[in-house]
Protein backbone atom coordinates (compact mmCIF):
# COMPACT_ATOMS: atom_id res chain seq x y z
CA UNK A 1 0.00 0.00 0.00
CA UNK A 2 2.85 2.37 0.83
CA UNK A 3 4.54 1.79 -2.55
CA UNK A 4 1.28 2.37 -4.40
CA UNK A 5 0.79 5.69 -2.60
CA UNK A 6 4.36 6.69 -3.47
CA UNK A 7 3.79 5.91 -7.15
CA UNK A 8 0.54 7.88 -7.08
CA UNK A 9 2.34 10.91 -5.62
CA UNK A 10 5.15 10.73 -8.19
CA UNK A 11 2.68 10.53 -11.08
CA UNK A 12 0.75 13.46 -9.69
CA UNK A 13 3.95 15.54 -9.45
CA UNK A 14 4.76 14.85 -13.10
CA UNK A 15 1.31 16.09 -14.15
CA UNK A 16 1.61 19.50 -12.55
CA UNK A 17 3.73 22.50 -13.45
CA UNK A 18 6.85 23.51 -11.44
CA UNK A 19 4.97 25.97 -9.18
CA UNK A 20 2.38 23.40 -8.22
CA UNK A 21 5.16 20.81 -7.69
CA UNK A 22 6.83 23.16 -5.21
CA UNK A 23 3.50 23.65 -3.41
CA UNK A 24 3.03 19.87 -3.30
CA UNK A 25 6.51 19.32 -1.84
CA UNK A 26 5.90 22.02 0.75
CA UNK A 27 2.64 20.42 1.79
CA UNK A 28 4.30 17.01 2.03
CA UNK A 29 7.07 18.41 4.22
CA UNK A 30 4.94 20.60 6.47
CA UNK A 31 1.50 18.94 6.47
CA UNK A 32 0.23 15.84 8.11
CA UNK A 33 -0.85 12.71 6.26
CA UNK A 34 -4.50 13.45 7.02
CA UNK A 35 -4.20 16.93 5.44
CA UNK A 36 -2.68 15.42 2.31
CA UNK A 37 -5.49 12.90 2.11
CA UNK A 38 -8.11 15.65 2.37
CA UNK A 39 -6.27 17.62 -0.29
CA UNK A 40 -6.36 14.65 -2.68
CA UNK A 41 -9.95 13.82 -1.95
CA UNK A 42 -11.07 17.45 -2.33
CA UNK A 43 -9.59 17.89 -5.84
CA UNK A 44 -11.43 16.38 -8.74
CA UNK A 45 -9.65 14.72 -11.63
CA UNK A 46 -10.93 17.39 -14.03
CA UNK A 47 -9.56 20.23 -11.94
CA UNK A 48 -6.18 18.52 -11.58
CA UNK A 49 -5.98 18.09 -15.32
CA UNK A 50 -6.85 21.67 -16.19
CA UNK A 51 -4.76 23.25 -13.44
CA UNK A 52 -1.74 21.23 -14.52
CA UNK A 53 -1.22 22.94 -17.84
CA UNK A 54 -1.83 26.06 -19.84
CA UNK A 55 -5.51 26.37 -20.77
CA UNK A 56 -6.37 26.10 -24.39
CA UNK A 57 -8.23 29.07 -25.86
CA UNK A 58 -9.88 28.76 -29.27
CA UNK A 59 -8.01 30.62 -32.00
CA UNK A 60 -10.29 33.12 -33.82
CA UNK A 61 -10.84 32.22 -37.48
CA UNK A 62 -9.54 34.39 -40.30
CA UNK A 63 -12.23 36.99 -41.02
CA UNK A 64 -10.46 38.93 -43.77
CA UNK A 65 -13.15 40.44 -46.03
CA UNK A 66 -13.86 38.28 -49.05
CA UNK A 67 -13.20 41.23 -51.37
CA UNK A 68 -9.62 41.52 -50.10
CA UNK A 69 -9.14 37.75 -50.23
CA UNK A 70 -10.07 37.68 -53.91
CA UNK A 71 -8.06 40.80 -54.80
CA UNK A 72 -4.92 39.52 -53.05
CA UNK A 73 -5.29 35.82 -53.87
CA UNK A 74 -2.23 35.81 -56.15
CA UNK A 75 0.13 37.10 -53.47
CA UNK A 76 2.17 35.18 -50.95
CA UNK A 77 0.89 35.10 -47.37
CA UNK A 78 3.59 37.58 -46.33
CA UNK A 79 2.61 40.21 -48.90
CA UNK A 80 -1.07 39.48 -48.49
CA UNK A 81 -0.78 40.24 -44.76
CA UNK A 82 1.18 43.41 -45.61
CA UNK A 83 -1.58 44.72 -47.88
CA UNK A 84 -4.39 43.77 -45.50
CA UNK A 85 -2.68 45.51 -42.60
CA UNK A 86 -1.91 48.54 -44.74
CA UNK A 87 -5.45 48.99 -46.05
CA UNK A 88 -7.03 48.53 -42.61
CA UNK A 89 -4.46 50.89 -41.07
CA UNK A 90 -5.40 53.65 -43.51
CA UNK A 91 -9.07 53.02 -42.74
CA UNK A 92 -8.46 53.30 -38.98
CA UNK A 93 -6.40 56.49 -39.40
CA UNK A 94 -9.19 58.03 -41.48
CA UNK A 95 -11.70 57.12 -38.77
CA UNK A 96 -9.38 58.66 -36.16
CA UNK A 97 -9.30 61.97 -38.05
CA UNK A 98 -13.09 61.86 -38.37
CA UNK A 99 -13.72 61.48 -34.63
CA UNK A 100 -11.23 64.30 -33.93
CA UNK A 101 -13.32 66.49 -36.20
CA UNK A 102 -16.46 65.60 -34.22
CA UNK A 103 -15.00 67.07 -31.04
CA UNK A 104 -13.97 66.15 -27.48
CA UNK A 105 -17.29 64.64 -26.38
CA UNK A 106 -17.21 62.09 -29.20
CA UNK A 107 -13.58 61.33 -28.40
CA UNK A 108 -14.52 60.58 -24.79
CA UNK A 109 -17.31 58.27 -25.91
CA UNK A 110 -14.92 56.46 -28.26
CA UNK A 111 -12.43 56.00 -25.40
CA UNK A 112 -15.20 54.49 -23.28
CA UNK A 113 -16.25 52.13 -26.10
CA UNK A 114 -12.62 51.05 -26.65
CA UNK A 115 -12.25 50.43 -22.93
CA UNK A 116 -15.34 48.20 -22.82
CA UNK A 117 -14.22 46.25 -25.89
CA UNK A 118 -10.69 45.70 -24.52
CA UNK A 119 -12.15 44.52 -21.22
CA UNK A 120 -14.46 42.11 -23.06
CA UNK A 121 -11.59 40.64 -25.09
CA UNK A 122 -9.43 39.94 -22.03
CA UNK A 123 -12.29 38.62 -19.91
CA UNK A 124 -13.41 36.32 -22.76
CA UNK A 125 -10.03 34.59 -22.65
CA UNK A 126 -10.50 33.91 -18.95
CA UNK A 127 -14.11 32.91 -19.39
CA UNK A 128 -13.24 30.34 -22.03
CA UNK A 129 -11.36 28.48 -19.28
CA UNK A 130 -13.72 29.26 -16.42
CA UNK A 131 -16.93 28.38 -18.30
CA UNK A 132 -15.91 24.73 -18.60
CA UNK A 133 -16.49 24.32 -14.87
CA UNK A 134 -20.06 25.67 -15.07
CA UNK A 135 -19.41 27.83 -12.03
CA UNK A 136 -21.85 30.68 -11.38
CA UNK A 137 -21.62 34.43 -11.76
CA UNK A 138 -18.08 34.93 -13.08
CA UNK A 139 -19.05 36.79 -16.26
CA UNK A 140 -21.85 38.66 -14.46
CA UNK A 141 -19.54 39.72 -11.65
CA UNK A 142 -16.82 40.78 -14.10
CA UNK A 143 -19.16 43.20 -15.85
CA UNK A 144 -20.59 44.33 -12.52
CA UNK A 145 -17.12 45.25 -11.27
CA UNK A 146 -16.48 47.08 -14.56
CA UNK A 147 -19.64 49.12 -13.93
CA UNK A 148 -18.58 49.88 -10.34
CA UNK A 149 -15.09 51.05 -11.30
CA UNK A 150 -16.39 53.20 -14.15
CA UNK A 151 -19.00 54.73 -11.85
CA UNK A 152 -16.23 55.67 -9.41
CA UNK A 153 -13.82 57.14 -11.97
CA UNK A 154 -16.34 58.93 -14.16
CA UNK A 155 -18.16 60.22 -11.09
CA UNK A 156 -14.89 61.81 -9.96
CA UNK A 157 -14.43 63.33 -13.41
CA UNK A 158 -17.98 64.73 -13.52
CA UNK A 159 -17.53 66.31 -10.10
CA UNK A 160 -14.22 67.81 -11.15
CA UNK A 161 -15.10 69.19 -14.59
CA UNK A 162 -18.87 69.75 -14.24
CA UNK A 163 -18.70 71.31 -10.79
CA UNK A 164 -21.13 74.18 -11.39
CA UNK A 165 -23.64 71.88 -13.08
CA UNK A 166 -23.39 69.41 -10.21
CA UNK A 167 -23.95 72.16 -7.63
CA UNK A 168 -26.92 73.49 -9.57
CA UNK A 169 -28.85 70.19 -9.66
CA UNK A 170 -29.96 68.78 -6.31
CA UNK A 171 -29.80 65.05 -7.27
CA UNK A 172 -26.32 65.48 -8.74
CA UNK A 173 -25.16 67.39 -5.67
CA UNK A 174 -26.26 64.56 -3.39
CA UNK A 175 -24.62 61.94 -5.60
CA UNK A 176 -21.43 64.01 -5.69
CA UNK A 177 -21.36 64.47 -1.91
CA UNK A 178 -21.69 60.75 -1.18
CA UNK A 179 -20.01 59.53 -4.36
CA UNK A 180 -17.17 57.59 -2.74
CA UNK A 181 -19.42 55.95 -0.18
CA UNK A 182 -21.83 54.85 -2.94
CA UNK A 183 -18.92 53.53 -5.00
CA UNK A 184 -17.59 51.56 -2.04
CA UNK A 185 -21.05 50.16 -1.27
CA UNK A 186 -21.43 49.01 -4.87
CA UNK A 187 -18.03 47.30 -4.83
CA UNK A 188 -18.75 45.72 -1.45
CA UNK A 189 -21.96 44.25 -2.86
CA UNK A 190 -19.98 42.61 -5.68
CA UNK A 191 -17.42 41.35 -3.18
CA UNK A 192 -20.14 39.68 -1.11
CA UNK A 193 -21.67 38.18 -4.26
CA UNK A 194 -18.29 36.66 -5.12
CA UNK A 195 -17.92 35.11 -1.68
CA UNK A 196 -21.43 33.63 -1.94
CA UNK A 197 -20.57 32.18 -5.37
CA UNK A 198 -17.63 30.12 -4.09
CA UNK A 199 -18.03 26.45 -4.94
CA UNK A 200 -16.38 23.60 -3.07
CA UNK A 201 -13.38 22.00 -4.82
CA UNK A 202 -12.92 25.00 -7.12
CA UNK A 203 -11.85 27.73 -4.69
CA UNK A 204 -8.37 28.13 -6.18
CA UNK A 205 -9.65 28.69 -9.70
CA UNK A 206 -12.35 31.10 -8.56
CA UNK A 207 -9.84 33.27 -6.70
CA UNK A 208 -7.58 33.08 -9.74
CA UNK A 209 -10.35 34.49 -11.93
CA UNK A 210 -11.22 37.10 -9.27
CA UNK A 211 -7.64 38.34 -9.55
CA UNK A 212 -7.86 38.14 -13.35
CA UNK A 213 -10.84 40.49 -13.35
CA UNK A 214 -9.21 43.02 -11.04
CA UNK A 215 -5.92 43.12 -12.92
CA UNK A 216 -7.88 43.65 -16.13
CA UNK A 217 -9.75 46.54 -14.50
CA UNK A 218 -6.45 48.04 -13.34
CA UNK A 219 -4.90 47.83 -16.80
CA UNK A 220 -7.89 48.88 -18.90
CA UNK A 221 -10.21 51.14 -16.89
CA UNK A 222 -7.57 53.10 -14.99
CA UNK A 223 -5.59 53.84 -18.14
CA UNK A 224 -8.63 54.89 -20.17
CA UNK A 225 -9.58 57.24 -17.34
CA UNK A 226 -6.12 58.83 -17.58
CA UNK A 227 -6.61 59.26 -21.34
CA UNK A 228 -9.74 61.32 -20.68
CA UNK A 229 -7.88 63.44 -18.13
CA UNK A 230 -5.19 64.09 -20.75
CA UNK A 231 -7.91 65.09 -23.21
CA UNK A 232 -9.28 67.71 -20.81
CA UNK A 233 -5.83 69.32 -20.67
CA UNK A 234 -6.13 70.00 -24.40
CA UNK A 235 -6.71 67.73 -27.37
CA UNK A 236 -3.06 68.11 -28.37
CA UNK A 237 -2.15 66.04 -25.26
CA UNK A 238 -4.49 63.35 -26.53
CA UNK A 239 -3.74 63.40 -30.25
CA UNK A 240 0.07 63.77 -30.30
CA UNK A 241 0.86 60.84 -27.92
CA UNK A 242 -1.63 58.53 -29.65
CA UNK A 243 -0.32 59.55 -33.08
CA UNK A 244 3.29 58.96 -31.98
CA UNK A 245 2.44 55.40 -30.90
CA UNK A 246 0.63 54.80 -34.20
CA UNK A 247 3.55 56.24 -36.18
CA UNK A 248 6.07 54.13 -34.27
CA UNK A 249 4.02 50.99 -34.80
CA UNK A 250 3.72 51.64 -38.55
CA UNK A 251 7.32 52.70 -39.15
CA UNK A 252 8.78 49.91 -37.01
CA UNK A 253 6.71 47.46 -39.06
CA UNK A 254 7.84 49.04 -42.36
CA UNK A 255 11.53 49.12 -41.46
CA UNK A 256 11.33 45.62 -40.05
CA UNK A 257 9.46 44.31 -43.09
CA UNK A 258 11.97 45.63 -45.63
CA UNK A 259 15.25 45.78 -43.69
CA UNK A 260 14.74 43.61 -40.61
CA UNK A 261 17.44 40.99 -40.04
CA UNK A 262 18.34 41.08 -36.32
CA UNK A 263 15.75 39.75 -33.84
CA UNK A 264 14.92 42.16 -31.03
CA UNK A 265 13.14 40.08 -28.38
CA UNK A 266 12.13 36.44 -28.10
CA UNK A 267 8.56 37.29 -27.06
CA UNK A 268 7.98 38.80 -30.52
CA UNK A 269 10.19 37.01 -33.07
CA UNK A 270 9.07 39.32 -35.88
CA UNK A 271 10.35 42.43 -34.06
CA UNK A 272 13.82 43.46 -35.22
CA UNK A 273 16.44 45.97 -34.17
CA UNK A 274 16.24 47.57 -37.61
CA UNK A 275 12.53 48.18 -37.15
CA UNK A 276 13.02 49.42 -33.57
CA UNK A 277 15.72 51.95 -34.53
CA UNK A 278 13.97 53.06 -37.72
CA UNK A 279 10.72 53.53 -35.83
CA UNK A 280 12.49 55.60 -33.16
CA UNK A 281 13.97 58.21 -35.49
CA UNK A 282 10.84 58.34 -37.66
CA UNK A 283 8.64 58.94 -34.60
CA UNK A 284 10.87 61.75 -33.28
CA UNK A 285 10.66 63.61 -36.61
CA UNK A 286 6.93 62.93 -36.88
CA UNK A 287 6.25 64.18 -33.33
CA UNK A 288 8.11 67.45 -33.91
CA UNK A 289 6.30 68.10 -37.21
CA UNK A 290 2.84 67.19 -35.92
CA UNK A 291 3.34 69.35 -32.82
CA UNK A 292 4.34 72.33 -34.97
CA UNK A 293 1.16 72.02 -37.04
CA UNK A 294 -1.23 71.50 -34.11
CA UNK A 295 0.30 74.08 -31.72
CA UNK A 296 -0.93 76.91 -33.93
CA UNK A 297 -4.64 76.10 -33.46
CA UNK A 298 -6.61 76.98 -30.33
CA UNK A 299 -8.97 74.09 -30.99
CA UNK A 300 -6.14 71.68 -30.19
CA UNK A 301 -4.18 73.50 -27.47
CA UNK A 302 -6.92 74.96 -25.25
CA UNK A 303 -8.19 72.93 -22.29
CA UNK A 304 -11.62 71.40 -22.72
CA UNK A 305 -13.94 73.28 -20.35
CA UNK A 306 -17.63 73.16 -19.56
CA UNK A 307 -19.62 76.30 -20.43
CA UNK A 308 -22.32 76.90 -17.84
CA UNK A 309 -24.34 79.22 -20.05
CA UNK A 310 -24.66 76.83 -22.99
CA UNK A 311 -24.37 73.62 -20.93
CA UNK A 312 -21.78 72.30 -23.36
CA UNK A 313 -18.04 71.86 -23.73
CA UNK A 314 -16.00 74.65 -25.27
CA UNK A 315 -12.43 74.83 -26.54
CA UNK A 316 -11.43 78.48 -26.55
CA UNK A 317 -8.73 80.33 -24.65
CA UNK A 318 -5.64 82.49 -24.94
CA UNK A 319 -2.87 79.96 -25.65
CA UNK A 320 -0.29 79.65 -22.90
CA UNK A 321 3.44 80.27 -23.37
CA UNK A 322 3.77 76.58 -24.16
CA UNK A 323 2.10 77.27 -27.50
CA UNK A 324 3.77 80.61 -28.36
CA UNK A 325 6.61 80.61 -30.89
CA UNK A 326 10.00 81.38 -29.36
CA UNK A 327 13.58 81.64 -30.58
CA UNK A 328 16.06 79.02 -29.38
CA UNK A 329 19.83 79.27 -29.88
CA UNK A 330 21.38 76.23 -31.52
CA UNK A 331 24.49 74.52 -30.12
CA UNK A 332 27.71 75.37 -31.94
CA UNK A 333 27.93 71.89 -33.50
CA UNK A 334 24.47 72.13 -35.07
CA UNK A 335 25.12 75.73 -36.06
CA UNK A 336 28.21 74.69 -38.03
CA UNK A 337 26.20 71.99 -39.82
CA UNK A 338 23.00 73.90 -40.57
CA UNK A 339 24.33 77.45 -40.73
CA UNK A 340 21.49 78.60 -38.45
CA UNK A 341 22.10 80.44 -35.19
CA UNK A 342 18.53 80.17 -33.88
CA UNK A 343 15.37 78.21 -34.59
CA UNK A 344 11.75 79.29 -34.27
CA UNK A 345 9.88 76.63 -32.24
CA UNK A 346 6.93 76.13 -29.98
CA UNK A 347 8.03 75.01 -26.49
CA UNK A 348 5.58 72.14 -26.85
CA UNK A 349 7.75 70.76 -29.67
CA UNK A 350 10.53 70.21 -27.14
CA UNK A 351 8.11 68.31 -24.93
CA UNK A 352 7.01 66.31 -27.97
CA UNK A 353 10.55 64.89 -28.20
CA UNK A 354 10.06 63.38 -24.72
CA UNK A 355 6.65 62.01 -25.74
CA UNK A 356 8.02 60.59 -29.00
CA UNK A 357 10.99 59.02 -27.24
CA UNK A 358 8.77 57.28 -24.73
CA UNK A 359 6.46 56.07 -27.49
CA UNK A 360 9.44 54.61 -29.35
CA UNK A 361 11.56 53.18 -26.54
CA UNK A 362 9.23 52.23 -23.68
CA UNK A 363 5.89 52.12 -25.49
CA UNK A 364 6.72 48.89 -27.40
CA UNK A 365 7.12 47.09 -24.08
CA UNK A 366 3.35 47.32 -23.74
CA UNK A 367 3.18 45.29 -26.93
CA UNK A 368 5.81 42.85 -25.64
CA UNK A 369 3.80 42.43 -22.45
CA UNK A 370 0.71 41.65 -24.52
CA UNK A 371 2.73 39.19 -26.64
CA UNK A 372 3.85 37.37 -23.50
CA UNK A 373 0.25 37.22 -22.29
CA UNK A 374 -0.95 35.76 -25.60
CA UNK A 375 1.87 33.22 -25.68
CA UNK A 376 0.97 32.13 -22.15
CA UNK A 377 -2.50 31.20 -23.41
CA UNK A 378 -1.40 29.98 -26.84
CA UNK A 379 -3.39 32.52 -28.85
CA UNK A 380 -2.32 34.65 -31.79
CA UNK A 381 -4.53 37.68 -31.08
CA UNK A 382 -6.90 38.85 -28.38
CA UNK A 383 -9.77 38.68 -30.88
CA UNK A 384 -10.44 38.98 -34.61
CA UNK A 385 -12.22 42.34 -34.57
CA UNK A 386 -9.89 44.00 -37.13
CA UNK A 387 -8.69 41.79 -40.02
CA UNK A 388 -4.91 41.64 -40.16
CA UNK A 389 -4.57 43.37 -36.80
CA UNK A 390 -6.41 41.15 -34.34
CA UNK A 391 -8.55 42.61 -31.57
CA UNK A 392 -8.94 46.14 -30.26
CA UNK A 393 -6.59 45.28 -27.40
CA UNK A 394 -3.93 44.28 -29.94
CA UNK A 395 -3.99 47.86 -31.24
CA UNK A 396 -4.20 49.61 -27.87
CA UNK A 397 -1.72 47.62 -25.79
CA UNK A 398 0.92 50.36 -26.15
CA UNK A 399 -1.59 53.22 -25.93
CA UNK A 400 -2.51 52.47 -22.33
CA UNK A 401 1.12 52.60 -21.22
CA UNK A 402 1.52 55.87 -23.11
CA UNK A 403 -1.56 57.37 -21.43
CA UNK A 404 -0.07 56.83 -17.98
CA UNK A 405 3.22 58.44 -18.99
CA UNK A 406 1.49 61.51 -20.47
CA UNK A 407 -0.62 61.98 -17.35
CA UNK A 408 2.44 61.74 -15.09
CA UNK A 409 4.41 64.03 -17.43
CA UNK A 410 1.71 66.71 -17.37
CA UNK A 411 1.39 66.54 -13.58
CA UNK A 412 5.18 66.71 -13.12
CA UNK A 413 6.28 69.29 -15.70
CA UNK A 414 3.25 71.12 -17.14
CA UNK A 415 0.18 71.49 -14.96
CA UNK A 416 0.04 74.16 -12.28
CA UNK A 417 -2.74 75.16 -9.88
CA UNK A 418 -5.99 75.91 -11.68
CA UNK A 419 -7.54 79.15 -10.29
CA UNK A 420 -11.00 78.43 -11.70
CA UNK A 421 -11.18 75.07 -9.92
CA UNK A 422 -9.97 76.63 -6.65
CA UNK A 423 -12.72 79.25 -6.89
CA UNK A 424 -15.30 76.53 -7.60
CA UNK A 425 -14.26 74.68 -4.47
CA UNK A 426 -14.34 77.88 -2.40
CA UNK A 427 -17.87 78.68 -3.56
CA UNK A 428 -18.99 75.26 -2.33
CA UNK A 429 -17.93 76.10 1.25
CA UNK A 430 -20.13 77.61 3.95
CA UNK A 431 -20.20 81.41 4.33
CA UNK A 432 -18.13 81.37 7.55
CA UNK A 433 -15.51 79.16 5.89
CA UNK A 434 -15.32 81.49 2.90
CA UNK A 435 -14.92 84.49 5.23
CA UNK A 436 -12.13 82.76 7.15
CA UNK A 437 -10.25 81.99 3.90
CA UNK A 438 -10.78 85.60 2.74
CA UNK A 439 -9.30 87.05 5.93
CA UNK A 440 -6.38 84.60 5.83
CA UNK A 441 -5.63 85.43 2.19
CA UNK A 442 -5.93 89.16 2.86
CA UNK A 443 -3.48 88.94 5.77
CA UNK A 444 -1.05 86.92 3.65
CA UNK A 445 -1.13 89.40 0.75
CA UNK A 446 -0.76 92.35 3.15
CA UNK A 447 2.26 90.72 4.76
CA UNK A 448 3.87 90.27 1.34
CA UNK A 449 3.20 93.92 0.50
CA UNK A 450 0.75 93.22 -2.29
CA UNK A 451 -2.07 94.93 -0.37
CA UNK A 452 -1.93 98.09 1.72
CA UNK A 453 -2.52 97.78 5.43
CA UNK A 454 -5.72 99.73 6.03
CA UNK A 455 -6.13 98.80 9.69
CA UNK A 456 -4.75 102.19 10.87
CA UNK A 457 -7.09 104.15 8.57
CA UNK A 458 -10.10 102.19 9.82
CA UNK A 459 -9.21 103.18 13.37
Amino acid sequence: MTSLATVYDRERERAVDPEQREDSVARQQGGSDSELKLEKDGMSDTESKVDSGVPEVPVPPDDTPEVLNKALSGLSSRWKNWWVRGILTLAMISFFFFIIYLGPMVLMMIVLCVQIKCFQEIITIGYSVYHSYHLPWFRTLSWYFLLCVNYFFYGETVTDYFFTLVQREEPLRILSKYHRFISFALYLTGFCMFVLSLVKKHYRLQFYMFGWTHVTLLIVVTQSHLIIHNLFEGMIWFIVPISCVICNDIMAYMFGFFFGRTPLIKLSPKKTWEGFIGGFFSTIVFGIMLSYVMAGYRYFVCPVEFNNDSNSFQVDCEPSDLFQLQDYALPSIMESVTGWTTVHLYPFQIHSIALSSFASIVGPFGGFFASGFKRAFKIKDFANTIPGHGGIMDRFDCQYLMATFVNVYIASFIRGPNPSKVIQQLLALRADQQLHIFNSLKAHLTEKGLLKNTSGENK
